[in-house]
């Protein structure tokens, strides 16, 4: 059983296209962002949303055409690192959190975000 409502948040994100439909700029605000309420600039979104009813995920990927691709690598080291710890929070699967893990170290490295020394 669910437990009630008490608070709802608004989170918005803006897409600016060019002429060939592709971003050229992506801003994002939220009614409980600490950091303000006016909209900020970001250069890529990763949005996964997973319906109830039809237990699929739907995906939303979004960058600007300033995106460089070093940017891309950082983008999704940090967002493969993040899904291994919210994989673990959520399942408390360390063993297949820490191998998610091992593949993040992996990108890190052929991407240059971690130095071998």
């Amino acid at each position: 059983m669910s437990k009630p409502v008490i608070k709802k948040s608004l989170i918005e994100i803006e897409i600016g296209l060019n002429e060939d439909k592709h971003p050229e700029t992506i801003h994002w605000r939220s009614n409980d962002n600490p950091n303000g309420k006016d909209f900020t600039e970001c250069k890529a979104i990763s949005l996964s949303l997973f319906d109830k009813e039809y237990k699929d995920t739907l995906k939303i990927d979004l960058w600007t055409t300033e995106m460089q691709v070093v940017e891309m690598d950082r983008f999704m080291f940090q967002t493969l690192r993040s899904l291994s710890d919210t994989y673990f929070r959520a399942t408390n699967n360390q063993q297949l959190a820490n191998d998610m893990q091992l593949f993040v170290d992996y990108f890190g490295k052929q991407t240059g975000i971690i130095i071998e020394e």
